[in-house]
């Protein structure tokens, strides 16, 4: 997919690292599944993961977690 970004690259199957912050909360997902931009970076993440990576965070936040840390596992 061409890169809505920067409109010169290529969206690559790769892994990103996502930051949420909520209330006092940070969560980080590494290995995160994603298209990367080749030439600029840009991050596409699909909505289905992101739907997921959303409700652990608001898991998080409703239970006071601070910081949390954590591999992007598939439900």
């Amino acid at each position: 997919m061409k890169c809505l970004s920067c409109k010169q690259g290529e969206a690559h199957p790769g892994h990103a690292t996502v930051t949420l912050e909520r209330d006092g909360s940070t969560l980080v997902f590494k290995s995160v599944p994603a298209d990367i931009c080749d030439n600029c970076g840009e991050e596409y993440i699909q909505e289905i993961v992101t739907d997921r990576m959303l409700a652990q965070a608001e898991e998080c936040v409703s239970r006071g977690v601070q910081v949390d840390v954590r591999q992007y596992q598939v439900a």
